[in-house]
């Protein structure tokens, strides 16, 4: 599977275990959703993606808790957990993975340019990861694409 792109293994595994996937995408924009479906047979393990951009999508949605949204903002670990969860019970998946971060060019709610969470649901539990990157807008976003689909892979293995 090593010539296989990232998305391309995580929906051959998800096909192989018969299981559906979602995603839940804030700073990446859709990004991962796009990876994913430009796989050809995406649409027998990828049920779909929620791009909640803005702050009261994430609640609105994804029933992210409004409390914790104004308490933490949109940038925390248990944000990303809950954005994971919402996408895997809203898409009807096995799996759900999310991303919540500050792409940059300034910092938000407190928080430094580069710091992501990347969420996941799976049938075990929700989980989150917490990553600091470094580089352009562009690469910060790239990276936690790229991160997303690898802890969904991780969990699908």
């Amino acid at each position: 599977m090593s010539s296989q792109t990232l998305a391309e293994q995580v929906v051959f595994c998800a096909r192989q275990r018969k299981v559906f996937i979602a995603t839940a995408e804030s700073l990446t924009g859709g990004m991962i959703s796009q990876h994913l479906c430009s796989v050809v047979g995406a649409s027998s393990a990828y049920r779909g993606g929620i791009v909640s951009y803005a702050t009261d999508l994430k609640a609105k949605l994804l029933g992210v808790d409004e409390q914790l949204l104004e308490r933490e903002g949109a940038v925390h670990p248990e944000v990303a957990q809950s954005m994971a969860l919402g996408a895997m019970q809203v898409c009807g998946a096995d799996y759900a993975v999310s991303t919540t971060g500050v792409a940059g060019p300034e910092p938000l709610d407190g928080q430094p340019v580069g710091r992501v969470f990347l969420g996941i649901s799976t049938p075990d539990g929700v989980f989150s990861q917490e990553k600091m990157y470094q580089g352009t807008r562009e690469e910060i976003r790239e990276r936690s694409c790229q991160d997303a689909l690898e802890l969904l892979l991780n969990y699908l293995k």
